[in-house]
């Protein structure tokens, strides 16, 4: 059963979307190297900040190596389909597509990452089979809760960056917002609603805020991006399929925007001293990193110094995907 909480305003039948335009890859093209690789602030890895700053040192100033689970790549295969499927005309767009687009995508995220190869025992390993079969049951869920040819989207994929005025200023590096928007759609009134695809199951009451601070991130991306307040913020939880939506208001955005300036203060603290320090909690065991934990008896590499902009660089899919 499809469930829509918070303060629902646009179901997709409410938006007539224009024709796709093209998506904003050129923009994504003209950006700089060196600007796509100043240090930033996404969703992720303010998130991991907030979880534990030690965590947050190891993925963006060690850049420590992570192996990814089956269930993160899924993810990363599933965002695949759905993109791709909306490269399609929307005559095409239909559950039987969306099945078959599921084992070319597998081979195109393995090709461009081969090491995935180790999550299973070769092609012929049943269990590899099995996650494949269970990839296409999130294109299913997909499929239960919109009907992608009613939708035209602005863009998938598409990665925004907006700098703040908030933030720690007084070294010169204002704060950047980055991050990978799964689908912007946009009405021919103008309105945006902003998708974002989780292949877990949708959270608990007490966790919706978590949830929808990513959505936030976006929404306050946009709004420095094109001064609009987007209409809808929409979950869609594949794995049970259900859907979170809700209205942010400008007020509410500004509000956000300190949040993040907040955090982008601490992070500069700790870069500056290097203190970052471990927060243990329940989430700890699933970190690959506790051998460099000091709250388990590790010890961390030597602390490197902040990322200059020639070295820091950004997520890759299956950590933007990860968060299922």
């Amino acid at each position: 059963m499809v469930t829509d909480r918070r303060r629902l305003a646009l179901s997709a039948s409410c938006l007539t979307l224009p024709a796709m335009t093209e998506t904003l890859a050129g923009e994504q093209h003209t950006t700089s190297a060196v600007a796509r690789r100043r240090p930033a602030l996404s969703p992720s890895r303010a998130a991991d900040f907030k979880q534990c700053p030690l965590l947050y040192r190891f993925r963006v100033v060690d850049r420590l190596p992570e192996k990814p689970s089956r269930s993160q790549v899924r993810g990363t295969v599933v965002h695949a389909v759905l993109e791709r499927l909306f490269a399609l005309p929307a005559h095409r767009r239909d559950p039987a597509t969306g099945r078959a687009l599921v084992a070319p995508a597998w081979d195109d995220v393995l090709a461009a990452s081969p090491e995935l190869a180790e999550l299973f025992a070769g092609s012929e390993d049943p269990e590899h089979a099995e996650w494949l079969d269970s990839a296409r049951t999130l294109v299913d869920g997909y499929f239960a809760l919109e009907d992608p040819r009613s939708v035209q989207p602005e863009a998938c994929e598409l990665l925004v960056e907006a700098e703040l005025s908030t933030g720690d200023v007084d070294d010169g590096e204002a704060l950047l917002l980055r991050g990978y928007i799964d689908r912007l759609d946009v009405a021919t009134t103008g309105e945006i609603r902003v998708v974002d695809y989780k292949t877990g199951a949708a959270p608990r009451d007490v966790f919706e805020a978590k949830a929808l601070f990513q959505m936030k991130f976006y929404a306050l991306a946009l709004l420095r991006l094109r001064g609009v307040v987007p209409r809808q913020l929409r979950l869609l939880y594949l794995a049970d399929r259900q859907a979170l939506t809700y209205t942010p208001d400008e007020a509410e955005l500004i509000r956000f925007e300190r949040t993040l300036g907040a955090i982008w203060s601490a992070i500069r603290r700790a870069a500056r001293s290097g203190d970052f320090r471990p927060n243990p909690s329940r989430m700890c065991g699933w970190c690959d990193h506790k051998a460099c934990c000091p709250a388990f008896g590790g010890s961390p590499p030597p602390y490197p110094g902040w990322p200059d902009s020639s070295s820091a660089g950004g997520e890759s899919p299956v950590s933007r995907h990860g968060d299922i």
